[in-house]
């Protein structure tokens, strides 16, 4: 079971590197300029992470496998139909699609995890595997798509999704036992309304802010409405008996705390990934596979260390692997800072074995504290919670580094990243720091005390996991 929830994050993971390889071969093909590469990510990611917690309640009410084996189908759908689209809207369309399937996946196998592995070491270790097939994804991600999109054009990045689908939607119905909550969760329509357009005004107004110009009408309309969803969501939730996402969950400081820094972890994942593909392949002239092959250390520092990570969370804690996450990500960013247009390769290679080391070691205590201390019948819940903050970081990295360099090469399609880079790699920065700071927060005794008594809040000491 644990194999089969992990090829379900091996899919959508790959498919995430995957696209980032064929973004300029994007560019040329489809004729846009970075705005345009940034809803090819975006939208997918804002899709995900809007549908993601009802997703998760949908599988405790419905049941877990049938979620998940739905997902898998509609992804493998929306991925064939991307592969035909003949123009950016088109295929910005169809990864909305993919996405619906996407979000019915990671958070089910999170759950399916969850009830496999009840022993919090044993749940650990497992969180461990479940982190490292994240940079597996990164390391085949960029290898695979150099090889598809040089030798069969960027469409074929998509069909690599279908057979992997199906064979997981018939492993899971040989291997995986269906469950459900015993007493499900109702659904939120109100506040599933104003969680999509929290993050959809959020994301159009940061992507098409420097275009449009951060004073025009339809930017200062998409930040009010945002606003307004937000101030919305937080008195809407805590008026039903069973809201969209229960606030009670965030007294815990070490579950509110693991959700900025994923979001923060992802942030600087998709940042890096979305400047790192275009600068090597723009402004150095690499291939998709030579800069895939240049990336790698990043990805083989992730598979690596993620397990071990695992290992220590599940001995000593999260702790270390917080701090040594944030300090990664913050030392790589700093090197990276000051790119031009030929920055030696013996300056590159540290600054990806930073991150992917830093990044690496940080899902593990991720995971594992966004599960611990929440009620085992909600798992689907606080799993859609977890996984939200991931999207909602990557979405969110991809639309302001963007932004920042897109407000540097304008429209242009030829897109001469170095130097408009810059700003993006503080804002990792300071990301890593933001990591490094929380990390040291939310594992003292006292942040220790406010998860035991959200615990016995929700359910009483003894059911709490």
């Amino acid at each position: 079971m644990l194999a089969i929830c992990c090829l379900s994050l091996l899919i959508v993971g790959l498919d995430n590197t995957i696209v980032n390889v064929a973004l300029p071969a994007m560019s040329h093909d489809l004729h846009t300029a970075v705005s345009g590469l940034q809803w090819i990510m975006d939208a997918y990611t804002l899709v995900l992470a809007s549908l993601l917690m009802l997703s998760g309640s949908m599988a405790d009410r419905l049941g877990r496998r049938r979620v998940f084996q739905v997902g898998l189908a509609v992804f493998g759908v929306g991925s064939l139909l991307c592969s035909l689209a003949s123009s950016v809207g088109l295929l910005v369309g169809f990864r909305a699609v993919q996405a619906v399937g996407g979000s019915m996946l990671n958070p089910v196998a999170l759950s399916i995890i969850t009830h496999t592995f009840t022993d919090r070491r044993e749940r650990a270790r497992a969180m461990g595997v479940w982190a490292a097939i994240i940079g597996v994804s990164m390391a085949l991600g960029p290898i695979v798509g150099g090889v598809l999109v040089s030798s069969a054009g960027w469409r074929s990045i998509f069909w690599v999704n279908i057979p992997v689908a199906a064979a997981a939607i018939a492993l899971t119905a040989r291997f995986v036992p269906e469950s459900r909550a015993p007493r499900a969760r109702r659904f939120d329509p109100a506040g599933q309304v104003l969680v999509i357009a929290l993050f959809a005004a959020s994301t159009f107004a940061i992507i098409e802010g420097p275009g449009s110009g951060w004073g025009s009408a339809k930017i200062v309309i998409a930040f009010a409405l945002a606003a307004v969803s937000a101030c919305g969501l937080l008195a809407w939730e805590r008026r039903p008996k069973e809201p969209l996402i229960d606030l009670r969950f965030f007294a815990s400081l070490p579950f509110s705390g693991a959700t900025v820094v994923a979001a923060c972890a992802f942030a600087s994942l998709g940042g890096f990934l979305f400047l790192n593909t275009l600068y090597l392949q723009e402004t150095r002239g690499m291939s998709p596979l030579n800069a895939g092959l240049h990336t790698l250390p990043m990805a083989v520092l992730t598979i690596i260390v993620a397990p071990i990570s695992g290992r220590i969370v599940a001995t000593r804690g999260p702790r270390i692997p917080l701090l040594a996450g944030g300090l990664g990500i913050t030392a790589s960013a700093a090197m990276l800072a000051g790119l031009t247009d030929h920055t030696s390769y013996a300056l590159l290679a540290p600054a990806y074995v930073l991150f992917g080391a830093g990044f690496g070691v940080l899902n593990a205590p991720i995971s594992n504290a966004a599960v611990s201390g929440m009620p085992v019948a909600q798992a689907g819940v606080a799993g859609g919670i977890a996984s939200t903050s991931r999207q909602i970081g990557q979405a969110l990295g991809v639309a302001i580094v963007g932004a920042l360099a897109g407000a540097a090469t304008g429209a242009s399609t030829h897109l001469d990243i170095a130097h408009a880079s810059h700003p993006g790699w503080w804002v990792i920065l300071g990301c890593g720091i933001a990591i490094t700071a929380i990390g040291l927060a939310i594992t003292t005794p006292a942040a220790h005390a406010t998860a035991a008594h959200v615990a016995k809040t929700l359910l009483g000491e003894d059911d709490a996991s």
